[in-house]
């Protein structure tokens, strides 16, 4: 009896599973698969990171003891609330102009979604422009992706030191043919595009950022490749009928562009923004992520837990940037819908 009770009972499950797949829609068939896809980071997120997270959190709020011989070794947490949060934000970055973390940490984010949204509009100039039929594209195509092979993992930490890699990134006495040791050199001043905007009648303003955007031109097309790829992926996807159409109702490039193009691309620009943010903020070039590291000196053993407060504070910002950044792409995304 119990057997045929749970005989029952599994095919009730089985019954019950085949609906579910046989008469889904295409859109739930769709939602599964991608369930599927990041069920591998959900279930290491739970089992392998949720204790770790817990534990940092943990020393953020908390003051850490080491426990001596006599006392049984190892270590004790005592409560202190936010505390270590508040000795962060008050953490001094530069002692010579007095520059508080949370000053630095709002100075750095204003900079880092400068050169994101540069990023982001690059790289879909780039994808564009790669999607042309012209002789060579798949050459130049693997150009631009080559930064990205040469910036990753072992490569770039053997290129580290390589002079010839310096002085392209730096440009620096260029013309006089000698190796720059400065980490940027300015490729225009302020002064040159002050008389510039002057000439044109445009607010001055804008010059620091514009700056800032041409002397790290080598940064950001660095870092483009990735995104390059994706938005040339999407614009592969769109039917050549869609452009055929739009050629015989008259439409000019501008308008096939921002009518046909543009929103068929957007869910790309979304994906690209989430991507581009978090690597931004996380690369190893960061400021803060580097302030952040060096609080003990690069020490892996270490427990400092104003370091601890600092991280969960960068964490909350990088949190608050991707809110930002999916609730504004949201607002023009454009999902193409077949019947289910």
């Amino acid at each position: 009896m119990n057997e045929k009770t749970k005989n029952g009972f599994f095919d009730k499950i089985v019954e019950k599973f085949k609906s579910l797949t046989v008469n889904a829609s295409l859109s739930e068939k769709k939602a599964r698969t991608g369930w599927i896809f990041i069920a591998p980071f959900v279930i290491g997120l739970i089992f392998i990171y949720a204790s770790a997270i817990y534990e940092s959190l943990c020393y953020s709020v908390a003051y850490y003891k080491q426990l001596s011989a006599l006392e049984g070794f190892g270590y004790q947490l005592q409560f202190v609330g936010f505390d270590n949060y508040k000795a962060a934000l008050n953490l001094t970055v530069d002692s010579t102009e007095g520059i508080l973390f949370k000053e630095f940490l709002f100075t750095s984010f204003f900079d880092q979604v400068i050169e994101i949204v540069a990023i982001i509009l690059l790289s879909l100039f780039v994808a564009v422009l790669l999607n042309q039929k012209f002789v060579g594209r798949t050459a130049f195509r693997a150009i631009f992706f080559i930064p990205v092979v040469i910036g990753a993992g072992i490569i770039a930490k053997i290129d580290n030191n390589n002079a010839i890699i310096e002085s392209m990134s730096s440009l620096e006495s260029l013309d006089m043919g000698s190796v720059a040791s400065q980490n940027s050199v300015d490729l225009v001043s302020v002064m040159d595009l002050t008389k510039a905007f002057q000439s044109l009648g445009v607010g001055t303003k804008f010059i620091e950022p514009v700056v800032e955007l041409v002397n790290d031109i080598y940064n950001i097309v660095n870092r483009s490749g990735v995104q390059m790829l994706i938005f040339l992926a999407g614009l592969q996807s769109i039917s050549p009928s869609i452009y055929e159409s739009c050629q015989m109702e008259g439409a000019t490039a501008w308008e096939t562009f921002w009518k046909i193009t543009f929103p068929m691309i957007s869910p790309m620009i979304l994906a690209n923004s989430v991507y581009t943010v978090i690597d931004s903020f996380t690369a190893e070039s960061n400021a803060v992520m580097g302030f952040i590291l060096n609080m003990t000196g690069g020490s892996m053993t270490t427990v400092n837990t104003t370091q601890v407060a600092a991280c969960w504070i960068y964490f909350a910002l990088v949190i608050i940037t991707l809110a930002i950044f999916a609730g504004l792409c949201s607002t023009f995304v454009f999902y193409q819908r077949r019947n289910d």
